[in-house]
């Protein structure tokens, strides 16, 4: 399957007529308080509430519904929860099945405020965290904890881009204790490129800010969850008040219709600047999931239907102060931002000290200045160009 193949699903999902109301793109919706024309409709409205029923603006509108309904065809599941950001998905859908005492096992090489979260916040609840190496395959099993409620995944990892053995994971850890909940931040894949479950995962978790906004002018995460576990994460990301605005919904709603284009322009770009850099003598590695040169490729090949735009490479040499800020200073179509997903294209560096004090296991095994990228939607001839260019800044 290719992304090609959910071209089709991305421009139908979640645009029944009830949506669209006779429009092409599903209404929106604006509402706090829904009006009831009698106690008969009221008590209706109460108790299907969590059915899709117009009950008060909290719990959604038709615009709302349209975009978890089209979530839910896209990644599978029995229901999609939306938060006002990836962040908040993550946190919330964590604090949904955690209790003081309990256990969770995180991947070393998590996105950096999911480390916080776990460090601070579950910390100060008493919930211990664990962190394991993103390549532990099957022995993650050993890790597992009498008390131990959640499993998180990331895959590929934040910046070191390593692919994770993921069935090998799952099956290690439904055969210790099934009643495990796995999450995933499914983020990279866009819900699409990476089925989570499919592979008896039990959430799979994005910030929707990146490819299904996919213009960097909003924010939102979403949590497509299986049905064992949709009823509470549904109900305790209801009760801590999470919630996205009509407006955003109807903008993620939109930016599924083209995700297909732009993901295939992204994976072109980026594997045709991901193999010039592998052959660039400044560059030691290229972490690109799709390139033998990524930790875990082997997995992307047999899990992934298709790449995007970011991934990472490491330097030879680790730049100095100077040498860092003449480099990320002076491009003409890289520009300097958190995030990334949108249609520009992003350049952010790390040194290595940098990257070991954020990750607490796994290990850094180079010495250059680790560069992250995310490739856009301009030409990838002027790309290179703009790369090359900040190559022989450094040179100079």
């Amino acid at each position: 399957m290719s992304i090609d193949k959910v071209s089709t699903l991305l421009v139908t999902a979640g645009r029944s007529k009830k949506f669209t109301q006779g429009a092409v793109n599903p209404v929106i919706q604006r509402a706090s308080s829904i009006v009831f024309d009698s106690v008969k409709a009221k008590k209706f409205a109460a108790a299907n509430r969590a059915d899709g029923e117009l009950f008060y603006g909290r719990r959604g509108t038709s615009t709302h519904f349209s975009l978890q309904e089209a979530m839910v065809e896209l990644e599978g599941g029995a229901g999609c929860a939306l938060y006002p950001c990836g962040a908040a998905a993550v946190s919330n859908s964590i604090l949904a099945f955690v209790e003081a005492g309990d256990h969770v096992l995180m991947t070393g090489a998590a996105y950096e405020p999911t480390q916080d979260f776990c460090n601070i916040i579950l910390k100060g609840m008493n919930v211990t965290t664990t962190y394991y190496d993103p390549l532990i395959g099957a022995d993650i099993a050993q890790l597992i904890q009498p008390k131990t409620k959640v499993v998180f995944l990331e895959s590929p990892s934040s910046v070191t881009m390593e692919v994770q053995d993921i069935p090998a994971m799952v099956k290690a850890i439904r055969a210790v204790n099934p009643k495990i909940i796995i999450m995933i931040d499914n983020t990279w894949a866009a819900g699409i490129l990476f089925k989570a479950l499919e592979h008896d995962i039990d959430i799979s978790i994005q910030a929707g800010t990146k490819y299904i906004i996919g213009h960097s002018d909003a924010m939102l995460g979403t949590a497509v969850a299986n049905e064992r576990c949709w009823v509470r994460l549904r109900e305790r990301s209801y009760l801590m008040g999470q919630m996205v605005d009509a407006d955003t919904a109807y903008a993620a709603s939109r930016g599924l219709r083209t995700m297909a284009v732009r993901l295939k322009q992204h994976q072109e770009s980026s594997l045709t600047i991901a193999h010039w850099l592998s052959e660039h003598p400044e560059v030691e590695r290229v972490n690109h999931p799709a390139l033998p040169s990524c930790k875990g490729h082997e997995f992307f090949k047999r899990d992934f239907i298709g790449s995007n735009g970011l991934f990472s490479f490491v330097l030879k040499q680790r730049l100095s102060t100077q040498q860092l800020a003449e480099y990320l200073d002076n491009f003409e179509h890289f520009s300097m931002a958190y995030s990334w997903g949108g249609f520009e294209s992003l350049i952010l560096a790390n040194q290595p000290n940098e990257l070991d004090a954020i990750r607490p296991a796994g290990g850094i095994d180079f010495n250059g200045t680790l560069v992250r990228v995310h490739i856009g939607l301009e030409n990838a001839d002027d790309l290179i160009a703009d790369l090359e260019a900040g190559f022989k800044r450094i040179a100079s």
